[in-house]
């Protein structure tokens, strides 16, 4: 559905604050060379505690981190094989979760039905991912597809982003062009113009015009003879990650962890096609560039949005009911497709509440109660502006 890029005032209440994720989907973890043959680490998705550990073969597997026979957390155990043993009895669970040997039971003697939970978890493009919905829809869900990663002419940065803020907070941040201001000291982008904005249930896409001039036009060889250079920047949404693009200048996969209402982390892949140097010396030079480029040029656009987001959210927590206006219907778009994902899921998860109740741990609220704030988020962020 393609809608206006007016810029019209609507005021919001910012329940879309209080909402949880949709689990259904992948979600990036860890990058790949955290974590070693061997190794277990703790990882959170929506305060959900996971132990990740890669077995002796190199695959990775993801548990619930908590020991069925007592609750101890998982992840300060060992790995065997490819079983995760826990460190206070030694009970050892395979894969799938299951209790297949406790170390002072006789050979022949019956285990318990000791059984914790297993996701389905995948290492691509470097990244570590776990799908913690239901894990049948695990193969419905792609991991989203990124072709400039076998590109050798292509100068990928990985980037790590770490925000204490809910993950509505940070995604519109991505989403809002127009806070070009915040980097005027860093010559970033001026004059930014919504071009285009379609929305479904599940996505957002949105096109800006904005120009730039100063050092970053130089660095990726867009000057011009004015000093000014204009470009369409493309923003893909497509729940619950990000896909941007400068024209025939960058391309940004951004992969979101929300990890607590409080507590956002990203893995991202900026792509650059344009670093004009012949592909064979471009390999050579890749681990020492990347992290000149990254550090220099790209941290300190991150650390500012860092700040921004961050102080947002402190206001929100202290004052929850402080009513906020919005101009841009990009944002709005987003928020609706938060709250109408999030909707989803617990309508769903309450027609299956009889039969498993192993999403109540995503919630944060009951399902009634948060029906109820959703309907009203989806009448206040559906409203003409006043």
């Amino acid at each position: 559905m393609e809608l206006s890029t007016t810029l019209v005032e609507q005021t919001i209440q910012n329940r879309v604050r209080e909402i949880g994720i949709n689990p259904n989907y992948w979600y990036p973890v860890a990058w790949a060379d955290q974590l070693q043959t061997g190794q277990v680490m703790p990882i959170t998705i929506w305060q959900q505690s996971i132990a990740l550990y890669r077995d002796e073969q190199g695959q990775v597997h993801a548990l619930e981190n908590a020991c069925p026979h007592k609750g101890v957390e998982l992840h300060k155990g060992e790995v065997k094989a490819d079983r995760l043993v826990c460190p206070y009895h030694g009970w050892e669970f395979n894969p799938n979760g299951e209790c297949v040997r406790i170390p002072y039971f006789p050979p022949q003697q019956k285990l318990p039905c000791a059984q914790a939970r297993s996701y389905p978890a995948d290492e691509k493009y470097g990244i570590l991912w776990v799908f913690p919905g239901d894990p049948d829809l695990a193969t419905a869900g792609q991991i989203p597809e990124v072709p400039e990663y076998s590109d050798p002419g292509c100068l990928m940065i990985p980037i790590t982003g770490r925000f204490k803020s809910h993950f509505s907070i940070s995604n519109e941040n991505t989403m809002d062009v127009f806070h070009g201001f915040l980097h005027k000291n860093l010559q970033g982008w001026f004059d930014p113009v919504l071009l285009k904005l379609k929305q479904s249930d599940s996505s957002v896409e949105a096109e800006y015009r904005v120009s730039y001039r100063g050092v970053l036009t130089k660095f990726l060889g867009l000057s011009t003879q004015d000093g000014v250079t204009t470009r369409t920047v493309s923003i893909h949404y497509q729940y619950p990650h990000y896909h941007s693009t400068m024209e025939g200048v960058s391309s940004l996969y951004l992969m979101r962890l929300p990890v607590s209402a409080q507590e956002t982390r990203s893995f991202s892949l900026l792509f650059l096609p344009q670093v004009r140097l012949p592909k064979q010396l471009l390999q050579i030079i890749k681990p020492i560039l990347m992290p000149i480029v990254r550090k220099l040029l790209f941290m300190p656009f991150l650390e500012q949005d860092v700040e921004m987001m961050e102080s947002e959210q402190q206001t929100f927590s202290r004052n929850p009911q402080r009513r906020y206006v919005e101009v841009n219907p990009a944002i709005l778009a987003l928020q609706r497709v938060l709250i109408r994902q999030y909707e989803q899921f617990v309508q769903q998860s309450s027609q299956l509440e009889q039969k498993t109740d192993r999403s109540d741990r995503f919630k944060p609220r009951e399902s009634a109660q948060a029906l109820e704030v959703l309907a009203t988020s989806e009448q206040t962020l559906g409203g003409s502006g006043r």
